[in-house]
């Protein structure tokens, strides 16, 4: 007898019709097949399977009111009860369906005896099915209603169109991006390029900003670490898969093969293999000794009000900022001095000034806090994407530093705080609204601003700089891991060919420090002290990189001598949390932009991503006097992750390195 299969139904859509041509054997003009469209698990395989309903519709039969009349067209006989049923059944508030939904069916009159015989077969014929992974592209046409047409990838030929009479097109490809990656094609808008993982259901990324789940789950982390690890960042971008892992069988793809499929995986990201016209050519490069360098102690509030003019200016920057970024802050300072770390503040403006700015700037904040919370339940049940923000802000704000006494307990009035000024966030950025994660960002400014105002001010700094993270197509992340791995591998091209070797040369362990300003990795003390010396813009740009090849630096011995594979890399640097010296990580990382800075002939690529002058002297100054003071540029033009919002080349990323 056969084992049963494992079968969970994910996602199902009823009145989805099949045209068949009148052309095809024993088709009657306009007849239409109408049936239901699933997502199916199958034992661990991701289905969408089309099945008809027991009976054919002719479309004589179809009951349906034009969007510009208040007369029905043509009724169908069935029961008044049987009719609010399907009309309650049947509504949709997609935006590309034109007409009012009110569709009932007359069973088709069967003209052959042997209808019950052949039912089976009927049935069969019209059905479709076929995994996720099969899937090559979804075209999306409109003709009144919306209809999708599915290629597969070892057909050139499209199956039969599906059209979503009803609505429910919208839903259907939502719930799909949970299993793959829709990337339109930049040939075809009506085109959606499909990528999908190996294994099913990717976890949510909830899960990777959940302490209690996050990749240490160890029976996930087990079976399938990979999944469990990098699956969680779908529910964000659905676009990090193992898409370019091989089977089991199969331990390593050929690089070409590798920088295809993630080229698939990740649109826009370019992965050079060979030399190129266009690309700069890296040899072997001796970086020299690493300096040592040494940590200072934090800056006193007596020294910090010494660089204070009578009025309220602050003087002497270049210096303060020195001593920032070598010691950090003392907290009864951090309230005041992250205002002008962050922008809120200008360094220049007095107190008279200071005290102005905020009050208009709390005018400005109430003023957009008053648009959502007066927004009455009955508009909110038509405004699914204040519901969805809200949703997920309540979710995140229950579980955001709850450990820490600013956030523990029930009712507690910092959660509430935490609460409100997401949902300002959402009126203040109505594009990007609200993306999981940025309760992390916001969580460490608002308890040490202990204030709703300011913490906003300082959050939507804040956010200029990290704003491309949270973007739906993450061109942040994309170009940040990128210059990482460039970074990484002239530090250290062994070690970089060992990663490559494991399949791990594209560092996305590091996606999380990356994505959230290594929140999750360092104690929340120590998250604010690392904040508050990369905000002063020492002593480079894009100086987190640096931060992320010294935790590399200092864990790569023990990567390479156990012979870590890619499962084992992965569980590795997870573990790292909560485990890290800041203040070793941060003289390391100081100590490795020496290093490069005083480089001869330092690659052209390397000094754009560090913000370097193209010619690079050979002396390594230990003072940051002729360092550039760097300030987030606006986000129109560019973040601070060292890359052009709207105009920017990946060619200053790209480089072919050789042994």
């Amino acid at each position: 007898m056969a084992a049963s299969c494992s079968v969970k139904v994910l996602f199902e859509q009823e009145g989805v019709f099949r045209h068949p041509s009148s052309d095809e054997d024993g088709i009657e003009h306009d007849l239409l097949i109408s049936g239901s469209l699933r997502i199916v698990d199958k034992d661990a395989e991701i289905i969408v399977e089309y099945r008809p309903l027991e009976d054919t519709v002719d479309p004589s039969n179809m009951l349906c009111a034009g969007k510009d009349s208040s007369s029905v067209m043509e009724w169908d006989q069935c029961s008044g009860e049987r009719s609010h049923q399907l009309l309650e059944t049947q509504q949709s508030y997609e935006t590309e369906w034109d007409m009012v939904n009110a569709v009932s069916f007359k069973k088709k009159t069967c003209t052959n005896g042997d209808s019950s015989l052949n039912h089976s077969h009927e049935r069969s014929r019209w059905a479709l099915a076929f995994s996720v992974s099969e899937l090559r592209s979804i075209t999306v046409k409109e003709e009144g209603w919306t209809f999708l047409t599915f290629r597969l990838r070892e057909t050139s030929s499209s199956l039969p169109a599906l059209h979503f009479h009803q609505g429910g097109s919208t839903d259907f490809l939502d719930n799909l991006r949970r299993f793959a990656l829709l990337s339109e094609s930049p040939d075809d808008d009506t085109c959606l390029l499909v990528s999908s993982p190996n294994k099913a259901l990717s976890q949510s990324f909830e899960n990777l900003l959940d302490d209690n789940n996050f990749g240490l789950v160890q029976q996930k982390f087990r079976k399938d670490p990979y999944v469990t690890t990098l699956g969680g960042f779908s529910k964000v971008t659905n676009y990090i898969y193992d898409a370019f892992r091989g089977t089991e069988e199969q331990h390593q793809r050929p690089p070409e093969e590798v920088a295809d499929v993630l080229g698939e995986v990740i649109p826009g990201l370019e992965i050079n293999q060979q030399e190129e016209p266009g690309f700069e050519v890296i040899t072997r490069i001796d970086l020299g000794t690493r300096p040592q360098v040494t940590r200072r102690e934090p800056l006193s509030a007596e020294d910090w009000s010494k660089h204070q003019d009578p009025e309220g200016r602050m003087t002497n920057i270049t210096h303060l900022k020195q001593v920032i970024f070598k010691g950090g802050l003392c907290h009864a300072v951090r309230k005041e001095a992250w205002k002008f770390l962050l922008g809120y503040f200008p360094w220049e403006s007095t107190l008279e000034e200071r005290k102005s700015l905020q009050r208009a700037k709390t005018d400005e904040y109430f003023r957009m806090k008053l648009q959502w919370k007066s927004v009455s339940e009955e508009q909110e049940r038509r405004n699914s994407k204040l519901r969805d923000y809200r949703s997920l802000i309540e979710k995140d704000v229950n579980r955001t530093d709850r450990t820490n006494r600013f956030y523990e307990g029930i009712d507690n009035p910092g959660l509430v705080l935490l609460h409100d000024i997401l949902m300002t966030y959402c009126m203040y950025d109505f594009d990007l609204g609200y993306v999981q994660g940025m309760s992390d960002l916001l969580s460490p400014i608002l308890y040490v601003m202990e204030n709703e105002v300011d913490a906003f001010w300082c959050f939507v700094s804040f956010m200029e700089q990290m704003h491309h993270n949270f973007e739906e197509q993450m061109q942040g992340m994309k170009t940040q891991l990128i210059q990482l791995s460039t970074l990484l591998r002239l530090l250290d091209l062994a070690f970089w060919n060992y990663l490559e070797s494991q399949d791990s040369g594209y560092l996305y362990f590091c996606f999380r420090w990356l994505l959230i300003r290594f929140k999750r990795e360092l104690s929340f003390q120590d998250v604010l002290r690392l904040w508050e010396v990369m905000w002063t813009g020492l002593p480079c740009q894009n100086f987190h990189l640096l931060v992320c090849c010294a935790i590399l630096d200092s864990e790569k011995q023990k990567i390479m001598e156990e012979n870590y594979g890619f499962n084992e890399i992965l569980k590795h640097i997870n573990e790292l949390s909560m485990k890290l010296d800041i203040e070793e990580i941060l003289q390391k990382a100081e100590g490795i932009c020496l290093q490069i800075k005083s480089c001869k002939d330092l690659p052209q690529s390397i000094s754009a991503i560090l913000g370097f002058d193209t010619e690079v002297s050979g002396s390594a100054p230990t003072d940051y006097e002729s360092a550039p003071a760097l300030r987030p540029p606006p986000r129109a033009d560019a973040c601070s992750n060292g890359h052009l919002r709207e105009t920017s080349s990946h060619n200053s990323c790209k480089v072919a390195f050789i042994s």
